[in-house]
């Protein structure tokens, strides 16, 4: 489970980060400056980020057995400005608490 957790909190950082600088910097620039090409490079590429971040968390949320909210709550996450890296701590958290023993263990066993 832990390289489960491991590439679902790579692509949450890279999916988190994109999608500042495409709300906080991109669209700004775009309405207030009329240059929207910041977000004709980075749109496309969060949205396709964003379908692998999927697939991590489906994963993870399959192999921790997490309900339905909990997976709600972490696609949710990628495209709320902010929340990716919010859920990532929480679902940290959750995994340490509920899995302590591949938490505690650098490596965990492979997943």
């Amino acid at each position: 489970m832990s390289g489960a957790f491991l590439r679902y909190r790579i692509m949450a950082y890279v999916v988190g980060v994109g999608l500042a600088i495409l709300v906080f910097v991109g669209v700004p620039l775009q309405y207030a400056a009329n240059a929207p090409g910041v977000v004709q490079v980075v749109g496309p590429i969060h949205g396709a980020l964003y379908i692998v971040y999927l697939l991590a968390a489906a994963d993870l949320a399959r192999r921790a057995r997490f309900g339905l909210l909990q997976l709600a709550a972490m696609v949710a996450a990628g495209f709320v400005p902010l929340l990716a890296f919010v859920m990532e701590r929480q679902v940290a958290h959750r995994l340490a608490r509920e899995h302590p023993v591949e938490a505690a263990v650098p490596g965990g066993q492979s997943g």
